[in-house]
């Protein structure tokens, strides 16, 4: 052999494999092939000091600190029960009221009258529906302008 001391066998028990490119984890300071490197493939007993994840609170999109020891999911319940900002319940989906006189339905997108422009549900959102006055003559059911 010309070069005996060139590479590095990969620190995992299973594998010893000459890598001649080894990584060294930044942890534990052991060196491993490239199959071997991340924490979870050589099983990293360190791991935790490094690989922190942050949770996000599902409704609210804040991230939630975690100390250590505690789990998770755990911390992210108690943040929906007590912390969080978003209160289901106190948005208004339905805020576009129809129109029509005596009706009260109200709708979650606006249904806006090409010919008067105000706003009604989709039972009188057509011309002919809500007896509209306004703009050009009436529209008849067949689609085609009504003779006078």
């Amino acid at each position: 052999m010309e070069f005996p001391d060139l590479g590095r066998h990969c620190s995992e028990k299973t594998c010893k494999q000459l890598d001649f490119l080894p990584l060294k984890c930044d942890v534990c300071e052991r060196d491993f092939c490239k199959d071997h490197f991340t924490y979870a493939a050589h099983k990293c007993p360190f791991a935790y000091k490094k690989d922190v994840q942050v949770p996000v609170c599902p409704l609210c999109n804040s991230p939630i600190p975690v100390k250590k020891g505690e789990i998770p999911d755990v911390v992210v319940g108690e943040h929906i029960d007590r912390d969080c900002r978003y209160r289901p319940g106190k948005e208004k989906i339905f805020t576009y009221r129809c129109s029509k006189q005596g009706c009260k339905k109200k709708e979650m997108l606006p249904l806006a009258c090409e010919q008067c422009r105000s706003n009604f549900c989709i039972q009188h959102r057509h011309p002919l529906d809500h007896s509209c006055t306004r703009g050009s003559r009436a529209v008849s059911i067949a689609g085609s302008k009504v003779k006078r």
